[in-house]
């Protein structure tokens, strides 16, 4: 029997294992699938400029799970501990995502000196967020919420944790972001993407300038008393009509109080001594719904805020030169006689948008 050389078996071992290799099947190629963009729609008359992060923009599958997580108690990662808490438990759809009660009241029961802001038309905020602007971004809000002692009083790492242990979260995230690892940068980015997504727009305002109702007398008056220096002039903090979000979205000392000892105010951002005792002026769209009012909630309701800018300003050094009715030899404020309140608050009252806080696409859901 002839003997088969070292050459040789080798060559029958190499045919062997490339014969092996081609009738293998390659591995599948797993491909994520991007998300899909979000058809934001700026309503007829609004300003194009909407803040839409480049680093965070919003797609289908991101307002989706953010939208989850608004509404998930377990975003305090202690809802274990009986301390559940999410966005909503303080921004309530029915006052327009403000929570209606003043002062908020956190996990650890700690009451807030300052009342919420309305998520309402975000997207159009140019990067000044809470009372004093102390957050350049809704995500950096959320950054900071979910650590403060009078808010969430959480961690980011038990956040993270609850919402990993959630069996359906990891497939949205990864619809959502292209990966299945939960992480507190894109826990805020979801909850970003969400809140920009909501947008009012259907107050009777909005149908006047869309030629769709005719304000009565008492609310036309109204208007003009708004937007006259000779009136209630409201409208240097807030913007005209044609200004659909209702706010500058800058910071005045609107001439509450004389003295001021308040740790959150813009002074406590900027350092600069014109910012002392000035907030933001907050929008006044469903201001019907988001009350009691003024930074610290002292106002319960719209006559008595119409009462203070008509004869109730104090006057101090830091009052904002547009507050130019408290300055002596003014006043006290525009001294609106009882007819010219009242049409003052018709007008207020158009900028009630009732299928804003009925609409489904923000209302409560749950895993």
């Amino acid at each position: 029997m002839k003997s088969i050389s070292h050459k040789k078996v080798f060559l029958l071992l190499l045919i062997a294992t490339n014969i092996f290799y081609s009738c293998k099947k390659d591995p599948p190629v797993t491909t994520i699938k991007a998300p899909t963009p979000y058809n934001f729609v700026i309503p007829k008359g609004f300003p194009t400029n909407v803040n839409i992060p480049a680093n965070n923009p919003l797609t289908v599958e991101g307002v989706k799970l953010g939208h989850y997580l608004y509404y998930d108690d377990r975003l305090s990662g202690r809802a274990d501990e009986g301390k559940g808490l999410s966005c909503s438990s303080c921004h309530k759809q029915i006052n327009s995502f403000e929570n209606g009660t003043g002062k908020g009241i956190g996990v650890m029961g700690i009451e807030t000196d300052n009342v919420m802001l309305p998520h309402i038309n975000l997207a159009w905020n140019p990067g000044t967020f809470a009372w004093n602007g102390g957050a350049s971004s809704i995500e950096e809000d959320i950054y900071g919420a979910i650590t403060l002692q009078s808010e969430f009083a959480s961690t980011w790492e038990k956040v993270v944790a609850a919402l990993s242990a959630v069996p359906e979260y990891p497939a949205m995230f990864e619809a959502a972001f292209g990966t299945k690892v939960i992480s507190k940068e894109l826990i805020a980015k979801a909850i970003g993407q969400f809140v920009r997504s909501m947008v009012s727009s259907d107050s009777k305002l909005d149908k006047v300038l869309r030629g769709e109702y005719n304000f009565t007398n008492s609310e036309r008056n109204g208007m003009v008393l708004f937007t006259t220096e000779s009136g209630a002039d409201c409208f240097h903090c807030h913007g005209q009509p044609s200004n659909p979000l209702m706010t500058t979205n800058l910071f005045y000392n609107n001439a509450k109080d004389s003295s001021f000892n308040g740790i959150g105010d813009r002074y406590s951002v900027t350092g600069n001594h014109n910012d002392i005792g000035a907030y933001k002026a907050p929008t006044l769209r469903n201001v019907e719904l988001t009350g009691p009012y003024m930074h610290d909630g002292r106002f319960k309701t719209l006559d008595e805020v119409i009462n203070f800018y008509s004869e109730g300003l104090v006057y101090s050094e830091y009052a904002h030169p547009l507050m130019h009715k408290v300055r002596p030899p003014y006043g006290h404020g525009a001294a609106l006689n009882p007819q010219q309140k009242a049409d003052l608050k018709a007008f207020l009252l158009c900028l009630t948008d009732t299928s804003y806080i009925h609409n489904p696409n923000y209302a409560k859901i749950h895993l």
